[in-house]
């Protein structure tokens, strides 16, 4: 939109075809041409049964209010009274090569309307939301935006390149949407194949896309993992755990690790999860990123939340029993990364070596001295859940008061402050 003090240029295509005029109610045809609806309605109303502009014959008469585009002419005639810019600021060369608001509901249009210039009209809506929680902001209001998306999503025809900005797009603007539910409900509940489709996607973008791309889509299913309905969507599609326990490999980068362990935090809850997980081996995958090094703390914590995780069920209690390295590396972390992760790593010994009393782990736990860091652990300021814990385990190992302080005595002690 170009404006000054003497005209404003409107956009073509929120001119009527008809009366070249702003539309105030534009409706489509058939055809798929939008025009007021007044204009369309005299036009039909004298006999004409053809589009103005195509002069096709209508199967039909009925029209579709265009709501999309409804809105956007509402935002621009919004702008016109409330500039987006002082008219006489000056700009930096940032601001200058950055799109301005107009220029981005001029590119939501195109993504609607010209199929040949979809992929630089998405490029441009990228830059613009990268810039800013405001310009974020901004699409998240564009009611039309989303949608959008997600639709492209469901029908990508442009291929890998079209579906990686489709994905970054969305995952820079699903971090402002307040309603997830809605946001789960428009991704995954589509009618017909639609929710199979947008999770084919997802799927393809982990596994052809660029590293950022993988990163974007896996945020994008940590976010509409909202309860146990679109956690076991997400679980149960074919190859997607797999591809997510591929990428948490130690060669792989630690910021893509970190979002598929949160993705998997976010899915596995549901009981049948946590037995998927187990089936395709995330107990020796898991036990691979324990027993490296150079891991973050809040990495450390999501490792540690998921063997915990798979630790309660009966399959995932065997196959860390029969790791014995697994064990050593839990046992390793009591007491030296972060209260969460002790407690992630008790809550996993105790399941195992007390709950299922599995001699190969309590054969671990010991040689790894995981006793003296059980009899650390009480007498730190630890909380009463951890505390019976240790005292179940305690009890397993049988160990007397008397062995206790001995052990205890003859260890130097030194219990990081939480």
């Amino acid at each position: 939109m170009v404006r000054d003090d003497l005209y404003i240029t409107v956009p073509s295509f929120f001119r009527c075809p008809i009366s070249l005029d702003v539309m105030k109610s534009p409706v489509s045809l058939s055809t798929g041409v939008t025009y007021d609806r007044s204009s369309i309605q005299r036009w039909l109303d004298n006999g004409n049964n053809t589009c103005p502009a195509t002069m096709q014959v209508l199967q039909t008469k009925e029209f579709v209010p265009n709501r999309t585009l409804q809105r956007l002419i509402q935002i621009w005639s919004d702008s016109l009274h409330h500039p987006l810019h002082p008219p006489h600021s000056p700009t930096s060369t940032h601001s200058q090569s950055l799109p301005s608001k107009e220029q981005i509901l001029l590119a939501i249009s195109d993504l609607q309307t010209r199929h040949d210039n979809r992929f630089d009209s998405l490029a441009k809506i990228a830059r613009f939301a990268q810039d800013s929680e405001e310009n974020r902001d901004f699409l998240v209001r564009t009611e039309c935006f989303v949608p959008l998306l997600v639709g492209f999503l469901d029908n990508v025809n442009g291929g890998v390149e079209f579906l990686e900005q489709v994905v970054t797009a969305l995952d820079l603007v699903i971090g402002k949407m307040e309603d997830r539910e809605g946001l789960k409900n428009l991704i995954l509940k589509r009618q017909g194949e639609a929710e199979k489709q947008s999770l084919d996607s997802l799927l393809v973008a982990l596994r052809q896309g660029s590293h950022a791309t993988q990163i974007a889509s896996v945020r994008v299913l940590t976010s509409v993992a909202v309860d146990v309905e679109s956690k076991l969507m997400i679980a149960e599609k074919e190859g997607l755990v797999s591809e997510l326990l591929k990428l948490i490999t130690p060669e792989k980068d630690p910021d893509l690790i970190e979002n598929c362990l949160s993705c998997l935090v976010a899915i596995s809850s549901p009981r049948r999860s946590k037995m998927k997980l187990v089936r395709l081996g995330a107990v020796k995958v898991l036990s691979k990123l324990l027993c490296g090094s150079n891991m973050s703390v809040s990495m450390t914590e999501k490792v540690l939340k998921l063997v915990e995780t798979v630790s309660s069920t009966k399959e995932g209690r065997l196959e860390i029993g029969e790791d014995s390295a697994c064990v050593a590396a839990i046992v390793n972390k009591v007491l030296k990364v972060s209260s969460v992760a002790t407690e992630h790593a008790v809550t996993t010994l105790w399941s195992v070596c007390y709950l299922f009393r599995d001699e190969t782990a309590q054969e671990a736990v010991t040689k790894a001295n995981g006793l003296t860091k059980i009899l650390l652990l009480m007498q730190s300021n630890c909380s009463a859940q951890v505390r019976q814990m240790s005292a179940d385990l305690l009890k397993i190992f049988r160990v007397n008061s008397k062995s206790c302080l001995s052990s205890y005595d003859t260890k130097t002690t030194h219990i990081m402050p939480f």
